[in-house]
């Protein structure tokens, strides 16, 4: 017989799911849920907690089967890049505007691989402003502005 053995990145990265779900969870409970025709406004995080805990669960059995890969070396590159990304998106978004947030936005994160190019970067972060701005502006119809007070346009 085997003896017990769990994967460490596996189970580590389901401990964190389990974690972060229940957290999540527990905190959704305190706003009205409502049913799935008239959602409150806990609705969807606790619909989202409980698939965080799910995929922790199928992750943990996986950790619990299959022995993984040990942990490698930490993506700091990645991190740096990819972490304040959205954070600058939410912070420069009322006061650019939606389209020069959006473009740095993408900028800022293709640069968490070391093997992307500038011209690559400024061409992925065109089409992503440009196909953000017809999904969300043109096809959603949603009223944000596209340039905003800070530029002077």
């Amino acid at each position: 017989m085997k003896p017990f053995a769990i994967d460490r990145t596996n189970g580590l990265c389901a401990a964190l799911f389990i974690f972060f779900g229940a957290f999540f969870a527990i905190q959704s409970l305190g706003l009205e849920i409502g049913t799935a025709f008239r959602m409150g406004p806990g609705y969807f995080p606790l619909v989202l907690a409980i698939v965080l805990i799910v995929l922790g669960a199928i992750i943990l059995v996986q950790a619990v089967r299959v022995e993984g890969e040990p942990i490698g070396p930490i993506a700091w590159r990645g991190m740096l890049f990819i972490l304040p990304a959205p954070i600058f998106f939410g912070l420069t978004v009322r006061g650019l505007g939606f389209v020069p947030s959006i473009f740095l936005t993408a900028l800022i994160a293709s640069f968490a691989s070391a093997r992307m190019k500038p011209l690559t970067a400024l061409v992925l972060s065109a089409g992503l402003t440009l196909f953000s701005v017809l999904v969300f502006s043109y096809a959603l119809g949603l009223p944000f502005q596209r340039f905003g007070p800070w530029l002077p346009l």
